[in-house]
């Protein structure tokens, strides 16, 4: 499938989207993402994330409103510090979709959300995944020996955050943001 990604739109997720999200769950990258094994799952999965107390989760969508990843803030504490983490499909990863996603939904959790503090990790083993967040301005603040467990498989982790203070570059593309 073509994409549009002259512009993305990072937006609610919607019931509509359980089986784009289910067949995203389906490659081997995503497996351990969430427990999206099947429709009812996805669609569970969406009721769950639509009205989080202490988060925001978004589709990020295509000029045509497909989604093709998810950009979210969640676990946010009393401090003004959030947990910021992302996905994209495989068909459009390496194209800058993730990195301007998440350098919009930095801007707007700094500047709307009024979060001081962004946090995020991703295992050593995805380089693909330092480099957004480097892309977005996360500096590396160290490793997490073992902290995730996947197939049995312990694995480190890179962790990386950024304050509000710290400079930001525009996506390269125009996102908007839907509440």
């Amino acid at each position: 499938m073509e994409y549009a990604l002259g512009r993305l739109e990072l937006r609610r997720w919607r019931t509509a989207d359980a089986l784009r999200l289910t067949a995203a769950h389906q490659d081997p990258e995503m497996a351990n993402q969430g427990g999206i094994v099947d429709r009812a799952s996805a669609v569970a999965w969406i009721g769950r994330v639509a009205d989080l107390d202490n988060g925001h989760v978004y589709a990020v969508a295509d000029a045509d409103d497909h989604p093709i990843g998810c950009v979210a803030v969640t676990n946010i504490d009393r401090h003004q510090v959030g947990w910021t983490w992302y996905w994209t499909l495989a068909e459009v990863r390496g194209q800058g979709v993730a990195r301007d996603a998440l350098r919009a939904l930095t801007d707007w959790a700094h500047h709307e959300a009024g979060l001081y503090r962004l946090e995020l990790g991703h295992r050593i083993n995805n380089p693909a995944s330092c480099g957004v967040a480097a892309s977005a301005g996360f500096l590396y603040e160290g490793l997490e020996r073992q902290r995730l467990t996947y197939d049995g498989t312990r694995h480190d982790v890179e962790r990386h955050a950024r304050l509000t203070t710290d400079p930001l570059t525009p996506p390269d593309r125009p996102v908007t943001i839907s509440l």
